[in-house]
C-alpha cells in the first residue's frame, strides 16, 4: 500500500498550472460563492436556521454545492492564506451550523419544506448532501483549525446513526457519496463507528430494499443507483456514472486502510470494465443521456456522449486509490487522461463558464455556461483543481511494507526492488515537495515537449519510482549528466536509485500520435483521432473554415506542424494533406487541431474529436 503525499506539502511550480491556479484563485470560488448567493443556496441555511425570513430555493440537494464550495475554498486557504475569503466561510458556517435541528438532522430542504417527510424517499441526497457537508468540514478543519463546522458534522453523523443501522432502520443512499466522506471523517476523529457504518451502507446493496423515485422508474430501476447486486458479486459498472464511481472509489478506499477485503474482485471486475470498454479517449465515462451513465460494452457515441465532467472527476479519486493499492501505472495513466482532458474541458479558460456533459462532437449547439440549475459540476471543480497536487507523489515506506495487510492477495500488487523507503512520482507536473526525507523538486515541459527534470537534496529514500506514460514509446533518462538505461517493470515503472542528492532528466518521445478505436465501438469505425503528449487533439470549426462536418477525412500519409497559440495558450497542429481530404472535393487543405479541452473558448463553431480515415485504394467505410 502506496501512503498518499498529500497537495498541502507539495507547492506547484508548472507553467501549464500556475496560469490556471491563478486565475482560478481569482474567478472559480468567487464565481460559484456568487452563484450560491444569487441563487438562495447560501439564504436557505440562513432561513432554515431563522437567521431571516423567506421562502426555500432551488433543488432539493442544492445545499451540496455550498458544501462543495466551501471545500474548495478550504483547499486554495490550505495553498496560500486569504483572511477575507475566511470571514466569509466563516460567516457561512454559521449559517449552516444555526440550520442544523437539535437532533442533528441537516437538509433545508426537509426542514423548511417536507418536515414530515424525512427519511422517506431514498433518492432524495439525504445522505450525499451530508457526505458533502462531511467533507467540507474535514478540509476546513485542516486548513484552519476550526472546528465549528466539524462539530456540525459529527452531530449529524451521530444523528445517522442513532436512526441507521442493525437492528435500527435500512437505507439505501441513492446517491452514493457519504461512505468517501465517512472514511475521511474517521481519519480525522479516529472514530471506528464511521468506518463500519460506511461498511454497512455498502453492503444495504442489493437487498432488495431502496425504496424512493429511482426504484419505482422502469427506465431507472435498482440498477441506476448499483443496488441491484451485492457489491461483493458486482461484475460490471451500471447505472448512472457518478453514483457508482463514488461508491467504487468508496470500496477502494476502504479496501486500502484493510477494511474492504472482500470487494476487491468487484473492484477488479468493475475498473477492467469501465476502462477497457466504457470509457472515452478522453478519460470520460458515462456516454448515455438517458441515465447519465453507463450502457451496454462500447456503447460510446460521439455527439450524444454525456461523460458528466462530475463522472471523471469521480474517476480520478476511484483510479488514485486503486494507484495507491496496487501501485501500478495504469491507474495513473487514467488520472493524466482524465485531468488533462475529460476534466479540463469543464472549464473555460478564463474560468468562468462550464460543460456540465463533455462530448466528442458538436454540430456547433453545445456551449459552455456560467451556471447550471443542477450545478453539481462547476462546484465540483471548485473543489478538484485546487487539489491537483494531490496526484503528483506517493511514497512506500519499508516499515509499512513490514506491516502490511496480507488479505489483499491480488497479485497485481508489487513490491520494491532495492528495499528501504521509496518515492513515486505519479504525474510530471512541476512541483516542490520537502519533508523530513528530502526536498524534491520538478522541473516540467512534460505537457508539451516530454521533458522533465527531478533534482533532490538531503534524500533519505532508498529509490525513486518514475511512471512511463502509457503513451511514450520512447524515453531517454540521465542521472547526474550520465545516460543510463532502465527497463519499466510489469507496472509500469522506472526504477532508480537514489543518494543524497542528485538530478535525474527524462525526456519521454511526444510525437503527434493517431489513435485506433476498438472495432466494437460502432461510432468510430473507419475513424482515427489524434493525440499528444497527455492531450487528446480535436478538430474546431474556427480554425478550419472549411471544416465540412461530415466529409472530412485524414489520409495515411500526412505531414503535420506544430505552432504555439497565443490566444489559447496551448500548442495546435497543422496536418497537411495534398489530395482528397474529402469525398467529393479535390483540394489541398491543413487541418488544424487543438487540445481538447480549450474547444469552445472563441466563436461558435462544429467540432470533432474522431475524423474519417482514408487508405490507400480509397476512403474507410
Amino acid at each position: 500500500m502506496l501512503k498518499n503525499i498529500n497537495f498541502t506539502q507539495v507547492k506547484i511550480i508548472d507553467d501549464f498550472w500556475n496560469d490556471k491556479l491563478n486565475v482560478w484563485k481569482k474567478t472559480l470560488i468567487r464565481n460559484c460563492l456568487d452563484k450560491c448567493y444569487e441563487t438562495g443556496r447560501i439564504d436557505n441555511f440562513k432561513i432554515a436556521g431563522n437567521l431571516m425570513e423567506g421562502e426555500w430555493k432551488g433543488i432539493y440537494f442544492n445545499d451540496s454545492d455550498v458544501y462543495k464550495v466551501l471545500e474548495g475554498a478550504a483547499y486554495f486557504l490550505q495553498l496560500e492564506k486569504d483572511p477575507a475569503l475566511e470571514e466569509e466561510i466563516d460567516a457561512i458556517i454559521s449559517y449552516i451550523a444555526a440550520a442544523q435541528e437539535e437532533d442533528g438532522y441537516l437538509c433545508t430542504f426537509y426542514t423548511l419544506v417536507e418536515p414530515d417527510k424525512k427519511w422517506t424517499d431514498m433518492e432524495r441526497h439525504e445522505m450525499y448532501c451530508g457526505g458533502h457537508m462531511i467533507e467540507a468540514a474535514v478540509a476546513y478543519y485542516q486548513a484552519t483549525g476550526k472546528d465549528v463546522l466539524l462539530k456540525v458534522a459529527v452531530k449529524m453523523v451521530n444523528h445517522y446513526l442513532r436512526v441507521f443501522g442493525e437492528g435500527k432502520r435500512n437505507w439505501v443512499e441513492g446517491h452514493q457519496e457519504i461512505e468517501l466522506a465517512l472514511v475521511k471523517l474517521y481519519k480525522v476523529t479516529g472514530k471506528a463507528e464511521y468506518l463500519k457504518f460506511a461498511k454497512w451502507l455498502l453492503g444495504q446493496r442489493g437487498k432488495g430494499l431502496g425504496i424512493g423515485t429511482i426504484w419505482q422508474k422502469d427506465m431507472w430501476g435498482p440498477a441506476y443507483c448499483q443496488d441491484d447486486v451485492l457489491v461483493t458479486d458486482i461484475k460490471e459498472a451500471v447505472g448512472h456514472s457518478v453514483r457508482a464511481i463514488y461508491m467504487y472509489a468508496s470500496m477502494a478506499d476502504l479496501l486500502g486502510i484493510g477494511e474492504g477485503n472482500e470487494y476487491e474482485q468487484s473492484l477488479i471486475n468493475v475498473w477492467d470494465d469501465i476502462h477497457n470498454k466504457k470509457m472515452y479517449l478522453t478519460g470520460g465515462v458515462g456516454s448515455a443521456r438517458e441515465n447519465e451513465g453507463f450502457m451496454e460494452p462500447y456503447f460510446l457515441p460521439n455527439e450524444s456522449a454525456y461523460a458528466e465532467t462530475c463522472a471523471s472527476i469521480a474517476n480520478v479519486y476511484f483510479n488514485h486509490h486503486m494507484n495507491l493499492i496496487y501501485k501500478d501505472s495504469k491507474y495513473a495513466d487514467v488520472i493524466e487522461r482524465s485531468i488533462y482532458n475529460g476534466i479540463l474541458s469543464g472549464i473555460s479558460l478564463d474560468g468562468s463558464q462550464f460543460f456540465y456533459v463533455n462530448p466528442m462532437a458538436s454540430v456547433g449547439e453545445h456551449h459552455r455556461k456560467e451556471w447550471y440549475d443542477c450545478s453539481c459540476c462547476p462546484t465540483n471543480l471548485a473543489r478538484f483543481l485546487p487539489s491537483i497536487g494531490n496526484y503528483i507523489f506517493a511514497e512506500e515506506l519499508s516499515e509499512d511494507i513490514a506491516g502490511a495487510d496480507t488479505d489483499i492477495t491480488s497479485e497485481s500488487v508489487n513490491s520494491l526492488s532495492f528495499g528501504g523507503d521509496v518515492l513515486i512520482v505519479n504525474q510530471y507536473i512541476g512541483s516542490e515537495y520537502v519533508s523530513d526525507k528530502g526536498t524534491f523538486t520538478i522541473s516540467s515541459e512534460f505537457q508539451w515537449k516530454g521533458k522533465v527534470k527531478i533534482e533532490y537534496q538531503d534524500n533519505t529514500y532508498q529509490s525513486i519510482r518514475l511512471r512511463v506514460p502509457s503513451w511514450a514509446h520512447e524515453y531517454e533518462i540521465s542521472v547526474n549528466g550520465k545516460k543510463v538505461f532502465v527497463i519499466p517493470d510489469e507496472h509500469g515503472y522506472l526504477t532508480i536509485a537514489l543518494a543524497g542528492e542528485g538530478a535525474i532528466k527524462l525526456k519521454f518521445a511526444n510525437p503527434l500520435r493517431k489513435v485506433a478505436c476498438n472495432e466494437q465501438v460502432k461510432a468510430n469505425r473507419g475513424k482515427i483521432a489524434f493525440a499528444k503528449g497527455p492531450f487528446v487533439y480535436c478538430a474546431e470549426q474556427v480554425d478550419n473554415p472549411d471544416f465540412y462536418y461530415d466529409e472530412l477525412s485524414v489520409a495515411h500519409d500526412y505531414k503535420f506542424q506544430r505552432k504555439w497559440d497565443d490566444e489559447l495558450n496551448v500548442e495546435k497542429v497543422s496536418i497537411f494533406q495534398t489530395k482528397y481530404p474529402f469525398k467529393q472535393r479535390k483540394v489541398d487543405f491543413a487541418l488544424t487541431l487543438i487540445p481538447y479541452f480549450a474547444w469552445d473558448n472563441r466563436k461558435e463553431g462544429t467540432m470533432k474529436v474522431w475524423l474519417g480515415a482514408r487508405k490507400k485504394g480509397g476512403l474507410y467505410e
